[in-house]
Protein backbone atom coordinates (compact mmCIF):
# COMPACT_ATOMS: atom_id res chain seq x y z
CA UNK A 1 0.00 0.00 0.00
CA UNK A 2 1.58 3.10 -0.53
CA UNK A 3 2.07 5.98 1.42
CA UNK A 4 -0.72 8.13 -0.57
CA UNK A 5 -3.28 5.67 -0.19
CA UNK A 6 -2.72 4.74 3.24
CA UNK A 7 -3.09 8.56 4.11
CA UNK A 8 -6.02 8.79 2.39
CA UNK A 9 -7.64 5.74 4.02
CA UNK A 10 -6.98 7.43 6.91
CA UNK A 11 -7.98 10.81 6.08
CA UNK A 12 -11.47 9.92 4.48
CA UNK A 13 -12.30 7.64 8.01
CA UNK A 14 -11.02 10.36 10.35
CA UNK A 15 -13.59 12.12 8.09
CA UNK A 16 -16.46 9.55 8.86
CA UNK A 17 -16.05 9.49 12.55
CA UNK A 18 -15.76 13.32 12.70
CA UNK A 19 -19.08 14.12 10.43
CA UNK A 20 -20.76 11.09 13.34
CA UNK A 21 -19.90 13.21 16.50
CA UNK A 22 -21.85 15.43 17.59
CA UNK A 23 -19.16 16.82 19.85
CA UNK A 24 -18.76 20.32 21.01
CA UNK A 25 -15.42 20.54 19.94
CA UNK A 26 -14.70 18.79 16.97
CA UNK A 27 -11.17 19.35 16.27
CA UNK A 28 -10.74 17.47 19.31
CA UNK A 29 -12.97 14.53 18.36
CA UNK A 30 -11.59 14.36 14.86
CA UNK A 31 -7.86 14.28 16.10
CA UNK A 32 -8.92 11.62 18.75
CA UNK A 33 -11.00 9.54 16.01
CA UNK A 34 -8.31 9.66 13.68
CA UNK A 35 -5.77 8.78 16.36
CA UNK A 36 -7.18 5.82 18.08
CA UNK A 37 -9.07 4.08 14.76
CA UNK A 38 -6.88 4.52 11.81
CA UNK A 39 -4.98 1.25 12.46
CA UNK A 40 -8.67 -0.47 12.60
CA UNK A 41 -10.50 1.23 9.99
CA UNK A 42 -7.56 0.21 6.84
CA UNK A 43 -7.37 -2.98 9.00
CA UNK A 44 -11.54 -3.81 8.84
CA UNK A 45 -12.85 -1.41 6.47
CA UNK A 46 -10.45 -0.41 3.90
CA UNK A 47 -12.43 -2.27 0.91
CA UNK A 48 -14.91 -0.14 1.75
CA UNK A 49 -13.21 3.44 0.49
CA UNK A 50 -13.72 5.92 -0.66
CA UNK A 51 -17.39 5.92 0.76
CA UNK A 52 -17.37 7.53 3.62
CA UNK A 53 -20.33 6.15 4.80
CA UNK A 54 -19.59 2.65 4.60
CA UNK A 55 -16.80 3.13 6.10
CA UNK A 56 -18.76 3.80 9.19
CA UNK A 57 -21.26 1.40 8.60
CA UNK A 58 -18.60 -1.17 8.53
CA UNK A 59 -16.37 -0.05 11.87
CA UNK A 60 -20.40 -0.13 13.60
CA UNK A 61 -20.70 -3.16 11.87
CA UNK A 62 -17.12 -4.57 12.92
CA UNK A 63 -17.07 -3.15 16.51
CA UNK A 64 -16.24 -5.94 18.18
CA UNK A 65 -12.97 -5.74 16.70
CA UNK A 66 -12.30 -2.69 16.94
CA UNK A 67 -8.78 -1.83 19.26
CA UNK A 68 -10.42 -0.30 22.53
CA UNK A 69 -8.99 2.94 22.50
CA UNK A 70 -11.46 3.38 19.06
CA UNK A 71 -14.02 1.49 20.91
CA UNK A 72 -13.95 3.92 23.55
CA UNK A 73 -14.66 7.07 21.19
CA UNK A 74 -16.87 5.39 19.04
CA UNK A 75 -18.35 5.09 22.52
CA UNK A 76 -18.16 8.78 23.54
CA UNK A 77 -19.35 9.52 20.44
CA UNK A 78 -22.47 7.22 20.46
CA UNK A 79 -23.48 8.66 24.18
CA UNK A 80 -23.06 12.72 22.34
CA UNK A 81 -25.58 11.63 19.76
CA UNK A 82 -27.78 9.78 22.17
CA UNK A 83 -27.73 13.36 24.57
CA UNK A 84 -28.68 15.49 21.63
CA UNK A 85 -31.36 13.52 20.06
CA UNK A 86 -32.90 13.17 24.08
CA UNK A 87 -32.07 17.36 23.96
CA UNK A 88 -34.25 17.75 20.88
Amino acid sequence: MTFHRTSRIALLFALAVAATALSAQPSLAFSEAQQMCTGDAMRLCGHEVPNVQRITACMVRNRAQVSPGCRAVMDREAAARRRAAAAE
